[in-house]
């Protein structure tokens, strides 16, 4: 079929990301392929000191988003779209959407954002031996219980933006593995919330005789491949407001971004894995056995087929080189050169390539707000340096491109060097990947491993689900879901590989000694900074 009759025979799959800054739709045809797109831009409020988007802000955003994927149909193979193989909704992951009996959302939707569950994740930490992150679930849920709040004892429905959607859209109150493992630890072997966690946070706030426990208020986790529900009258009205669309249409279970981006660079595998570089970043390896210990700079969840994965997330990357290449950019046009912003960092960042391994003693720091994993929770950008550093444009920029993956090499020198674990594929996507080979080399020294890019991983999570939607309904072989990303989606497509250069792994090396000496610096900047 080509892609008009695709979509009015209804094979067509659907995914629908929730991002930070867009919503994004991807359809997608039968062999995978993206073949319309729809999206919308959105920001997050601060309302009474936390980030939140609000109810109306969500659904306005969906309906706009689908709206205009129907416009892009409509205008590149004029037809319209009433029905669809499969459809797949995913969102970024964790905070805080609590619900009453009547539907009613409790508190406005407290995002990943937030950091005002500081008490709460120590002392779950504590309580459960496991690394847990403020911006869990589990963390919101109990901050507001530490902080009295009233509408806990309402909560008859806790779940995440994913869940939320995907049960407005079906009626069913579900959640996909990776995502659930963001609400609170997932046991890798039931694939479902850890039961000893779960009767201890019972008995935890038992005292309190709220009328309810976890597993009542929580969503049933499922696995990829199982079928979600179906999408029911009021959730196509929902979806789709011109009415078109058709009831009926079987929904995989709603992941996170986390693991949307694993299945877009086919990282779900054991012994593979992944790095997003772009305004933050984060890696995530797929483990074949469970740590020997707890680490706060490793945050533990899962694939969308339930293995797990360290994650190692970091809140800056790229804003920092951004903001020097601003600088170079009113340079140029001080002097009448015309600019191109694409030219401009492709020669800056093939110029960091020619720099010393070691940048030439040059530290940068990208903080432009908070770090948590080295204990910052405020942040201020700097360059420093030493009187006999070689201060040159390749050192200072190599430095920036060090600097925007130093924390992410923190993180991950604790699985490859105190926990030994083994990876055969690291998969890099984002910004920083844009000019060839330069990013990968930068990354291949970092973790002193072979790093791929593939072209399809621009492609993001919105595909990243669509693919989990078609796994659904177009996994006629039964294979599970490693083997279906390999066999039939990326066919044996690894990528571009760039090998780790020895003479640079030894220069990242000293660098990063060079940073963490630095950190004392980065701390009294922060701690003296104007207001």
């Amino acid at each position: 079929m080509n892609s008009q009759d695709t979509i009015q025979a209804g094979k067509a799959v659907l995914g629908i990301e929730f991002g930070s800054t867009r919503i994004k739709a991807v359809l997608i045809d039968q062999d995978n392929n993206p073949i319309a797109q729809g999206s919308h831009e959105w920001e997050n409020q601060l309302v009474d000191g936390l980030w939140t988007y609000s109810i109306d802000a969500i659904w306005n955003g969906l309906q706009d988003c689908y709206a205009d994927l129907r416009k892009n149909v409509k205008g590149q193979y004029n037809c319209e779209i009433e029905t669809l193989a499969a459809i797949g909704i995913s969102a970024m992951m964790h905070g805080y959407m609590a619900f009453n009996k009547n539907q009613e959302i409790l508190v406005p939707f407290r995002t990943w954002r937030n950091t005002n569950t500081g008490q709460a994740a120590a002392e779950l930490s504590k309580l459960f031996n496991y690394n847990i992150p403020l911006r869990w679930s589990i963390s919101h849920l109990y901050q507001c219980i530490l902080n009295n709040d009233e509408h806990v004892k309402d909560i008859d429905f806790q779940t995440t933006l994913a869940g939320y959607i995907h049960w407005q859209l079906t009626g069913k109150k579900v959640i996909g593995v990776g995502d659930a493992s963001g609400m609170i630890p997932v046991d890798p072997k039931t694939k479902t919330y850890d039961a000893s966690m779960v009767e201890k946070f019972d008995k935890l706030i038992a005292p309190k005789e709220y009328g309810w426990k976890l597993l009542d208020i929580f969503p049933e986790v499922l696995v990829a491949g199982e079928n979600a529900g179906i999408l029911t009258e009021e959730g196509a009205r929902k979806l789709d407001v011109s009415g078109n669309l058709k009831a009926g249409i079987p929904l995989c279970p709603p992941e996170g971004d986390a693991g949307t981006g694993m299945v877009a660079t086919n990282a779900v595998k054991q012994r593979t894995g992944n790095v997003s570089c772009g305004t933050s970043s984060f890696s995530m390896i797929v483990l074949e056995k469970e740590l020997s210990k707890p680490y706060e700079m490793l945050d533990m969840v899962t694939t969308p087929n339930g293995s797990l994965v360290a994650m190692v997330h970091c809140n800056n990357c790229t804003s920092d080189i951004n903001a020097w290449a601003k600088i170079f950019k009113e340079y140029q046009e001080l002097l009448g050169v015309p600019v191109n912003m694409g030219q401009l960092y492709t020669t800056l960042f093939n110029e960091a390539a020619k720099g010393d391994a070691d940048c030439g003693g040059l530290v940068s720091f990208n903080y432009i707000s908070g770090e948590p994993v080295t204990g910052l929770m405020d942040g201020r950008p700097l360059v420093v340096r030493s009187a006999n550093d070689k201060f040159t444009l390749a050192n200072f920029m190599r430095a920036h491109l060090y600097g925007a993956i130093g924390v992410l090499k923190l993180g991950n020198d604790i699985l490859f060097k105190e926990e030994n674990v083994k990876v055969d594929r690291i998969t890099g996507h984002g910004g920083y990947f844009t000019t060839p080979i330069v990013g990968q080399k930068m990354l291949a020294a970092a973790l002193n491993s072979p790093i791929s890019c593939m072209s399809t991983a621009g492609e993001g999570g919105a595909w990243g689900i669509a693919l989990l939607a078609a796994y659904v309904v177009n996994n006629a072989k039964g294979l599970d879901l490693p083997d279906y990303l390999d066999q039939v989606v990326f066919a044996g497509n690894t990528g571009t590989s760039v090998d780790p250069d020895p003479n640079d792994v030894a220069g990242f090396n000293q660098y990063i000694e060079n940073y963490k000496s630095c950190l004392a610096i980065e701390q009294s900047a922060v701690a003296n900074k104007k207001a």
